[in-house]
């Protein structure tokens, strides 16, 4: 056998991988968020709007549209994002942000209200969605591609105020009207950041700031003042009516739960318990048991995208699927912190299982970029 014959052997040998066990768990998640949908909303679905099935199936829509968005963006390059490609004015990422600007300007100026939070653009009989939601996919991306221009600027306290800098005008521009997604947003830049530089100590003092930063935007605001005084007194304040109704949903279902369908929380008690408060139904009708092996599912989900992130075939790939990591670490945690009032009530969804079609469908793109990170690595891992 000649060299030649063997090197065509080896090149045929390699092959990309494509890391079908993620894929497989996000689906999984998103079934079992429709599920769980159905059975939390059908009682309230039936009552108010004569349809049991309503909630269902606007989430199915969105989980049908999202899964396909998710397998066809895990067939593009992600690398394209940052490339200049000819019939554009400028790199897809820089477009992005300037799109992400313009639609939080607008939210703020003429954004619809609902629930006494202005979080929503209106689009007529298509519904409403949060421009927030994308902008997270933005500081996701740029995040990413700053970081790769130059990781060695993160050494020094100044690389991280620059990449800052850039992502401000966007962050200020969500925390305006939505503190926790603009928290999860400062998580997923942060993170970046700190993976990809040798320095970490630097991190104490933007830690420490940071937290100052929160405190002082809390107390600016009166209503978010008020969750932590209903946090502290869960018990006896008027409004702390929806928290203590959870933790009774959780504290009735025991070991193994009363089964899927015949909880009690849900049924009026919990206002709008298909959204965020859709764990502590969980933990009723499926018990401790349940509630540990949906939690389990995260801990494989964000082991798998561990993986990829230290066998990307680059840095900014590899930076990608950190990122969406620490997006959903830091949503799961949030959510079952407040579901258990652990911490004040924030609006934070259970990632794939809370409904809400704006955040599982970016949810599921973010999913499909780290699956064509996955789809560059040769071999298997």
């Amino acid at each position: 056998m000649t060299r030649d014959d063997m090197e065509q052997g080896k090149r045929r040998k390699k092959k990309r991988y494509y890391d079908y066990t993620l894929l497989f768990l996000v689906l999984f998640l998103v079934c079992f968020g429709l599920v769980m949908v159905f059975s939390v909303s059908y009682y309230n679905a039936e009552k108010y709007y004569h349809d049991p099935t309503l909630f269902l199936r606007k989430q199915a829509i969105f989980a049908v549209a999202g899964t396909a968005l998710m397998v066809l963006i895990s067939k593009i390059d992600y690398r394209i994002y940052i490339q200049k490609l000819p019939f554009l004015p400028a790199k897809p990422i820089f477009l992005l942000y300037m799109v992400c600007i313009a639609l939080q300007l607008y939210l703020v100026l003429f954004g619809a209200t609902t629930g006494g939070s202005q979080r929503w653009i209106e689009l007529g009989s298509f519904g409403k969605f949060q421009p927030s939601e994308i902008s997270k996919i933005c500081v996701l991306l740029l995040t990413a591609y700053i970081v790769k221009l130059s990781p060695r600027r993160l050494n020094h306290i100044t690389g991280f105020i620059r990449v800052l800098t850039i992502m401000a005008p966007l962050i200020i521009l969500v925390v305006w009207e939505n503190f926790s997604t603009a928290l999860v947003m400062g998580v997923m830049m942060v993170a970046i950041c700190f993976v990809a530089t040798r320095n970490k100590k630097y991190y104490i003092v933007i830690a420490l700031v940071l937290v100052a930063a929160a405190v002082l935007f809390i107390v600016l605001f009166p209503y978010r003042l008020e969750r932590i005084n209903i946090w502290r007194d869960i018990e006896n304040h008027p409004k702390g009516y929806q928290i203590l109704q959870g933790l009774y949903a959780i504290a009735s279902g025991g070991l193994f739960g009363k089964g899927l369908g015949q909880g009690v929380q849900k049924l009026g008690y919990i206002p709008e318990a298909h959204n965020d408060m859709i764990f502590s139904t969980i933990c009723e009708e499926l018990g401790l048991v349940g509630a540990f092996a949906v939690l389990f599912l995260f801990v494989l989900l964000l082991w798998r995208i561990f993986i990829i992130a230290i066998n990307a075939p680059d840095l900014f790939g590899s930076l990608i699927a950190t990122g969406v990591m620490a997006h959903i670490a830091v949503q799961v945690l949030i959510n079952v912190a407040v579901v258990t009032n652990t911490i004040p009530s924030t609006g934070i969804p259970l990632p794939f299982i809370s409904y809400g079609g704006s955040s599982l469908l970016v949810l599921m793109m973010e999913m499909g970029i780290v699956l064509s990170v996955s789809d560059r690595i040769e071999g298997e891992i």
